[in-house]
Parts: C-alpha cells; structure tokens; sequence
C-alpha cells in the first residue's frame, strides 16, 4: 500500500454501481438477514464484503444493499455474534 504524508496507508474504498449487465445482486440463491438484537457492530461484515454491498449509519447500525449483494455469505461467517443468517431466496 502506498502512504501518504502522513504515515498512514492509503485504502481504496469503492460504492456498489450499477455495472454493464444490471444490478449484480439480482441472480442470487441466498440472501443474508441481520438480527439486529444480536449485532453488536463491530462492522466485520462491512469490512469483508467483497462488493460492498452493507451499508453503516451514524448509530453503527448495519444494513444490506440487496441490489448489489452476490449472497456469497463471507459476511454470516465473520460475523462473530452469528447476528447473520443466510436464507433462501424467493
């Protein structure tokens, strides 16, 4: 990673778009649900999502983007709490 002036290194963040094909989340087999009593925010799922398809808001809540999630399930296995479940679609 390359550092700025600043000693830290720098991230590369990118936003779910639309690609060429449509909205990616839309062939999916199973679709993560978050059981809010049981998240504790540590934000792992944000943080693994490979196409970051989970949202934060200002309380650190946590919520999914269906329209970009592949349900690849990376976020239900870090979650540490298991507030995560994978269901099928449909």
């Amino acid at each position: 990673m390359n550092k700025a002036k600043t000693g830290r290194a720098k991230v590369a963040l990118s936003k779910p778009s639309e690609g060429a094909s449509g909205l990616t989340g839309l062939w999916r087999l199973r679709r993560p649900v978050i059981d809010p009593a049981k998240c504790t925010k540590c934000h792992l799922c944000w943080l693994y999502c490979p196409e970051g398809a989970i949202a934060r808001g200002a309380d650190g809540a946590v919520w999914m983007i269906y329209e970009y999630c592949k349900g690849c399930g990376i976020c239900s296995e870090v979650c540490p709490s298991k507030s995560i479940s994978l269901v099928k679609e449909g």
